[in-house]
């Protein structure tokens, strides 16, 4: 009963956690069960002479016959007797909890002939210890003998009895497998008795172990002990998108989670009207979209607009009364009216009172340089009528003489005005005197 992260001490229980097998890491609460009669007073468990055994972390248990000269009681570590031999396991459970396990799972106490032959002792709990740690080794060596002799099966677990006399080799395959030829190999590699049992992917992931996507241990190795099963009607009542990579568990199988809740959805629909995937109205032909299980709206919108229209929310009530009119051949004028009638309108007046008091004057917008080059290009201009007149008019340049040089001009301002247009001053197009003088 531990763990990879705290190996068992000498008495059995885990020596690192000090949690006493529930740590939460995977292996120490495996298929655990809690006697909640253990702690009353009037419930005596050695009146009852029957307890229930694990073997293995929980992977698998069984029913025995408690003697008097033996006295066990839940969390000892015992010697049973197999029927081939003698193994140990853990009491997981004790008095009247037995009984109601064995009718939950329908074992009647005449077929109980096994019993347990002591308690065990330090000698037979490190035994257990070596034959744990060779349960590995054997599991490798069988996957690669089952693969070369070409068969279509998945080795997922292997038990050792403690004595070394039995050997339980759990496997998965689609079909039924003619694994004669192996157990003869099987029985002369590891020198011991075999005996092959096929379990489904279910039993596989819950002997194996691991974290599920809700971030939690798998509750099939954890607490869930019986499977049931799981259609993909469960998630369609649920409203669940049938998406099979997160419906299905590490198991590959659809999850048995889909099952916890499915009972309360189905005392949820029972209030919904049967027959109502069509409604109709004066407007049109109205088709059934969705369904909000628990807050009892129905969503509609009309036949022609689907796909792009509106969806008119309606309770359950307002949906019986419109099949009841069309039962009569009697239809309402809009859904929209309908659909309105239940919805919680705003408070009045909310509206007009922000309106009032949050009045943001409109947003002036930059305009890009971009955007006034182009207004530019348009009128012919490239500066405002307002800036001409603040700066005055333009002083003309000299002409070239001995004494007074023309100042030298801005070659960026010149270039491009054959594209802009005349100049300011009404001097023609591409006239540039500077040019000319060269020439």
């Amino acid at each position: 009963m531990a763990c990879s992260s705290c190996a068992p001490g000498k008495d059995g229980k885990p020596g690192g956690c000090n949690s006493n097998g529930g740590c939460g890491s995977g292996g120490c609460n495996r298929l655990n069960t809690y006697d909640w009669l253990s702690t009353m007073e009037y419930e005596d468990p050695s009146e009852y002479g029957l307890l229930e055994v694990s073997f293995k972390q929980g992977a698998s248990k069984e029913f025995f016959h408690n003697p008097p000269h033996v006295n066990a009681s839940t969390g000892d570590m015992v010697v049973v007797d197999t029927g081939n031999g003698w193994n140990v396991g853990r009491v997981s459970l004790s008095g009247e909890m037995v009984r109601m396990q064995m009718k939950k799972k329908k074992v009647k106490e005449d077929s109980i002939i096994k019993k347990l032959i002591r308690i065990a002792n330090q000698r037979d709990l490190e035994k257990h210890a070596e034959v744990s740690s060779d349960e590995k080794p054997i599991m490798v060596r069988a996957r690669v003998i089952a693969r070369t002799l070409g068969l279509k099966m998945k080795i997922g677990d292997v038990e050792v009895q403690t004595d070394r006399r039995k050997a339980t080799f759990y496997y998965t395959a689609d079909g039924r497998i003619d694994f004669r030829e192996l157990i003869r190999q099987y029985a002369k590699d590891f020198r011991i008795k075999i005996e092959m049992r096929q379990i489904g992917a279910r039993q596989e992931s819950a002997r194996i172990g691991g974290i599920g996507s809700c971030g939690r241990e798998l509750c099939c190795s954890t607490w869930l002990s019986d499977f049931k099963s799981v259609s993909t009607a469960a998630a369609r009542y649920q409203n669940l998108a049938i998406n099979q990579s997160k419906l299905s568990g590490q198991c590959g199988r659809l999850k048995c989670c889909l099952n916890f809740e499915l009972d309360s959805y189905m005392d949820a629909l029972s209030h919904f009207p049967k027959g109502a995937d069509k409604l109709k109205t004066e407007a049109g032909t109205t088709v059934l979209v969705k369904t909000d299980v628990f807050k009892q709206l129905m969503y509609y919108c009309y036949e022609k607009d689907r796909g792009r229209g509106k969806f008119y929310p309606l309770k359950v009530e307002k949906v019986k009364e419109i099949l009841e009119m069309n039962r009569k051949d009697e239809m309402p004028l809009d859904l929209n009216i309908m659909a309105m009638n239940f919805e919680e309108a705003e408070p009045v007046g909310v509206e007009e009172n922000l309106t009032g008091v949050i009045d943001l004057p409109p947003e002036k917008r930059r305009k890009s340089n971009r955007s006034r080059k182009s207004n530019r290009k348009k009128t012919g201009d490239r500066r405002g009528p307002e800036k001409d007149q603040a700066r005055g008019p333009k002083p003309e340049n000299k002409e070239k003489s001995g004494g007074d040089k023309p100042k030298p001009k801005n070659r960026n301002k010149n270039r491009g005005r054959g594209r802009r247009g005349p100049k300011p001053n009404g001097e023609p197009k591409g006239n540039n005197k500077n040019n000319n003088d060269k020439k």
